[in-house]
């Protein structure tokens, strides 16, 4: 990874963050400012090995300790989490389509529309169990 010659997971962005104390935003860059967005307001995507398409919304802050991501799920799109750090959590609110969440063992459902918060700080994942893409907004809080 370091040399360039590798790229990383989403899971292994996750790992190095976690051991080096860091929001993910500390790998992946900061949004872009709105003088750099391109003509349709995008922020630009990133996307890892593996992983889906998503932009920074707003990155980590200190001040209110969480992180903002757009993530764009494609269909049947999968990935399992591991634990963050004792005390994170999530929200998800979906824009489109539907996202299940693993939480504890079970596989919940959140439509368009709808927002689920969850306890980030044991194995979770998100599904995409539609034939068209899916879409979510993912707040990731940070205890202080």
């Amino acid at each position: 990874i370091e040399r360039g010659e590798s790229s990383p997971t989403l899971a292994t962005l996750w790992k190095l963050c976690k051991g080096l104390q860091l929001p993910l935003t500390a790998l992946i860059g900061p949004a872009l400012a709105p003088s750099e967005r391109g003509p349709s307001g995008d922020a630009g995507q990133n996307r890892v090995k593996d992983g889906p398409a998503f932009r920074t919304l707003f990155p980590f802050d200190p001040k209110t300790g969480c992180e903002v991501f757009l993530h764009d799920l494609a269909p049947h799109w999968q990935h399992l989490s591991p634990a963050h750090s004792e005390g994170v959590s999530e929200d998800v609110f979906v824009i489109d389509g539907a996202v299940e969440i693993l939480v504890a063992s079970d596989w919940l459902r959140v439509e368009a529309g709808q927002a689920l918060r969850f306890s980030a700080d044991h194995p979770h994942g998100y599904r995409n169990p539609l034939d068209t893409n899916s879409r979510f907004h993912n707040t990731i809080h940070y205890p202080s």
